[in-house]
């Protein structure tokens, strides 16, 4: 049985995000000492994940429905993604901050809300760069 797309890529996008926050914990840079970081450029490399996760994930849906795609049905799918992704990072993010008696900070709350609008635009860009019809908005 095939793995939704929606699932397998949000599935990946959320445990390397995952990876990411662990690796990131072992080199010392936390949410408790990120201010003071000389390396605070790093934690921003975590961007790429799911920039280059969405467009991949809705690229496979492009090539698993015949190598076409709406821009709406990119955006639906980038969607799904995200949520999946969004869920298995939201879950960990729970566990990390309760196992290291870590409060959820409003800077962290930020970061969370612009992870939201990163995904967005790169959901928008990627629907509009792989759509096969441009005049069908």
């Amino acid at each position: 049985m095939k793995m939704n797309n929606a699932i397998l890529s949000g599935i990946i996008i959320g445990v390397v995000s995952v990876l990411w926050v662990i690796i990131m914990h072992y080199a010392g840079i936390n949410p408790e000492n990120v201010q003071e970081s000389k390396n605070r450029w790093l934690e921003y490399t975590s961007v790429i994940i799911p920039i280059i996760g969405l467009y991949l994930g809705i690229r496979g849906f492009k090539n698993r429905n015949n190598n076409r795609l709406t821009f709406f049905e990119g955006i639906f799918e980038g969607f799904k993604i995200m949520a999946i992704s969004g869920l298995i990072a939201g879950a960990f993010s729970s566990l990390y901050f309760s196992f290291l008696n870590i409060e959820f900070s409003s800077d962290y709350m930020e970061r969370i809300f612009g992870a939201a609008i990163i995904g967005f635009l790169v959901t928008l860009a990627s629907s509009l760069l792989l759509m096969t019809k441009p005049k069908q908005l």
